[in-house]
């Protein structure tokens, strides 16, 4: 790492020079438990004498982790416990694990990594505490948030007032202390009352090897610490949307296949529910999802050219759809995935089997010696190119979602993989199914119970977009909508000329 983005911790009673942050920065990425930063029997290697002092109270995983990490980042550790010598063995070698009120004797940042409900054991230690920084990594569980009106942090505050509390490090997994930082977890939210204390917290941070985010007072403690209770808080609405897609169609298959075969003929096919009717269900919700994925564009360009201005906001529902658009599109990949999985093993089943020997003794029968029908045949044979097409671009899609992925391309390259190329998934998709629909709905046979086939239904969606779509390459509304992504405003004061290259303003950032 280049001396300029190394930090530099000033402590009042431990000075670091920049010399020692450029000799440790260099392996944060890397997991601490590398063959070179351990010792004989297991511990970390020592570090230098002169290095800033941190403390550390409390002697549990997260403590332990946390000396680990501290240690290999180039500081001097001391672990206040109340029984030190039986917790000694668990720390590097290189922490120095003592009663707690030695503990807090010298350093100035000491982070408090115990339970709420031990907090008030730490009272005898009032007058020793006063003036430093106390660095709360707790986290309630969901009862204890529910329970208590003020955060851990803001408890803390009110329990030693002489010292100034920051709240950080409570979404960081002492695994994640211990393997190092990726890029999914590097951000590190904090915040307190104390501009100088979150800064000096702030360069622990950074030569930790992750990114402080101030999230501003400590008032606001409570919602950091309401941050690991959330269970993919972005994925509620696109999973209850996706189950409830799948319900749907998966309901309208079983009366088309199954109920209508048993009322009308007295046939029993139930034996379809485990793979032939979820099969035929999940490329449904898979290609609806993945139009859902791109119809709130077409409706935000729409509102853009009525409003004339791209300065108002969208309604709140239309923000959140636009929000959630990534969630939907990984939901669509999972199901088209599956189909195609359900699909490798259909001709594995005994159905599969005893339908080919039924098909093979009723063309003994009628005396046929070849069954051929061309029109069958290239159907088919084009239904399933478009289909692994179809999965192959919806699988890139998928991968640069990914973060590691994502952030190694610019945003033109991204722009152009989310947006052309899932257009393109979109128009193969809706290729693949007219194919696999072809002729029926143009046949009274396959309106079952005066139900359309399945395939009907999905298409409109997607042919709502992809008619949008085309509509919007029409001049007189791209170089409106060009004009108003650049500023423009109807009855404004911003009204300038397009650029005479036309291409050129349709590869600016819609922004």
């Amino acid at each position: 790492m280049p001396m300029s983005q190394n930090p530099r911790i000033e402590f009042t009673r431990s000075p670091w020079t920049l010399t020692q942050a450029t000799k440790m920065s260099g392996e944060m990425d890397k997991p601490l438990i590398s063959r070179h930063l351990l010792d004989s029997d297991g511990s970390l290697a020592e570090v230098p004498s002169e290095a800033p002092k941190v403390g550390i109270l409390g002697s549990g995983d997260f403590a332990r982790s946390l000396a680990a990490r501290l240690v290999s980042s180039g500081f001097s550790v001391v672990v206040g416990s109340r029984n030190p010598k039986r917790t000694a063995g668990l720390f590097p070698s290189a922490a120095q694990v003592t009663f707690q009120a030695d503990a807090v004797e010298s350093p100035d940042v000491i982070f408090v990594a115990m339970f709420r409900e031990h907090y008030s054991s730490l009272c005898g230690l009032s007058d020793q505490l006063a003036g430093k920084i106390l660095v709360d990594v707790s986290n309630p569980t969901e009862q204890e948030h529910l329970r208590h009106h003020e955060s851990n942090a803001e408890y803390l505050a009110s329990l030693f007032p002489t010292c100034t509390v920051v709240k950080a490090f409570n979404v960081i997994s002492a695994w994640t202390l211990q393997s190092g930082p990726r890029d999914g977890n590097r951000q590190v939210p904090m915040c307190s009352d104390q501009p100088e204390a979150k800064r000096a917290v702030s360069e622990v941070v950074r030569a930790m090897g992750f990114m402080p985010v101030d999230m501003g007072s400590l008032a606001s403690a409570r919602e950091v610490e309401a941050m690991p209770l959330r269970l993919l808080p972005g994925w509620k609405v696109p999973a209850l949307l996706a189950l409830g897609l799948f319900t749907f169609f998966y309901v309208y298959n079983f009366i088309r296949d199954v109920l209508q075969p048993y009322v009308r003929e007295g046939k029993s096919k139930f034996y379809k529910l485990p793979v032939s009717v979820v099969n035929t269900t999940l490329p449904c919700v898979a290609y609806v999802l993945l139009s859902l994925v791109y119809l709130p564009g077409v409706l935000a360009a729409a509102l853009q050219l009525r409003r004339g201005t791209k300065y108002r906001r969208f309604p709140d529902w239309l923000d959140h759809w636009l929000q959630h658009r990534k969630q939907l599109g990984l939901l669509s990949f999972l199901c088209a995935a599956l189909h195609a999985l359900y699909s490798f093993c259909l001709p594995l089943g005994r159905v599969n089997r005893y339908e080919v020997v039924n098909l093979a003794i009723k063309q003994v029968l009628a005396n046929k010696s070849h069954l051929w029908i061309e029109e069958e045949v290239w159907r088919m044979e084009i239904y399933l190119s478009l289909g692994v097409l179809a999965l192959g671009t919806l699988s890139l899609l998928a991968v640069t979602s990914l973060p590691s992925i994502a952030n190694s391309l610019n945003w033109r390259e991204f722009s152009f993989v989310q947006s052309t190329l899932g257009f393109v998934a979109l128009v193969l998709s809706t290729l693949h199914t007219l194919t696999y629909g072809w002729t029926r709905a143009f046949e009274d046979s396959h309106y079952k119970f005066y139900l359309p086939p399945t395939f009907t239904l999905t298409l409109l969606v997607p042919c709502v977009v992809i008619l949008a779509k085309a509509l919007f390459l029409l001049p007189c509304f791209s170089r409106r909508l060009s004009r108003i992504r650049r500023g423009w405003e109807k009855d404004g004061a911003a009204k300038f000329m397009l650029p005479m290259d036309h291409a050129l303003a349709q590869k600016t950032s819609h922004v």
